[in-house]
């Protein structure tokens, strides 16, 4: 059984996605401040975290940060304001997707499915002889989601890994921001294309030695992104 956080201070809010989470298979925890859903977000292991944005003590940009700088698990922002969504749009703390309030519980229970499902395909073990990919001092482990420069780790988010994954899989081909948003997010995903372009700068940020000379993930000018 599917794990889920659901770290939420409005307490109806909170028993509706347990209600219909655990209605749908899921076993569910649930928890109302920020300090105690991070705590445990950090300690314990869970399949997916739905995370409000405003929240007591510590606020959901900052419980998303740093669950991504140690973790790769789904992540849901939810939101009571719509401009909060370019904010986490353009954060690029790697929520994987938000929903605002006030939103169907059929729906958040669908992109939740739709989040498990897409990581446990992309979590797939694939056949030893491909499980790396290394090129020019970059090494992508794919068996474990790791990535390392220069014999160094660096951390990525789940989508941050994906796209760079895809990309190395298939070098010197150009690929659209339209595609690659199709491929990594899908269009069940509530989002647009410009969060391509967040994640490509913060791969660049983590992997190259000048991100606005760089060595891997080369833009095409009016064409899209490639690797080389």
């Amino acid at each position: 059984m599917k794990k889920i956080l659901i770290i939420e201070d409005e307490k109806s809010i909170a028993e509706l996605e347990q209600d219909y989470l655990e209605i749908n298979g899921f076993h569910t925890e649930m928890v109302h401040t920020g300090d105690i859903g991070l705590q445990k977000a950090l300690t314990q292991d869970y399949d997916l975290i739905l995370l409000d944005v405003m929240l007591p003590n510590i606020d959901g940009f900052e419980i998303c940060k740093k669950i991504r700088s140690i973790k790769d698990i789904p992540i849901i922002m939810v939101t009571a304001k719509k401009e909060e969504i370019d904010k986490i749009r353009g954060l690029g703390l790697g929520a994987d997707d938000y929903l605002v309030k006030p939103f169907s519980p059929n729906e958040m229970v669908a992109r939740v499915k739709a989040h498990l499902s897409r990581y446990e395909r992309l979590s797939m073990k694939q056949p030893a002889e491909s499980q790396g990919i290394y090129i020019r001092g970059l090494f992508i482990d794919r068996s474990s989601r790791r990535v390392f420069v220069n014999n160094k780790e660096i951390t990525l988010t789940t989508k941050e890994f994906d796209v760079l994954t895809f990309l190395a899989l298939n070098p010197d081909q150009v690929f659209s921001k339209d595609h690659l948003f199709e491929r990594i997010w899908g269009y069940d995903s509530n989002g647009d294309v410009s969060t391509v372009t967040v994640h490509i700068r913060k791969i660049r940020e983590k992997i190259e030695n000048d991100p606005s000379n760089p060595e891997y993930i080369e833009t095409v000018w009016g064409s899209g992104y490639r690797f080389h």
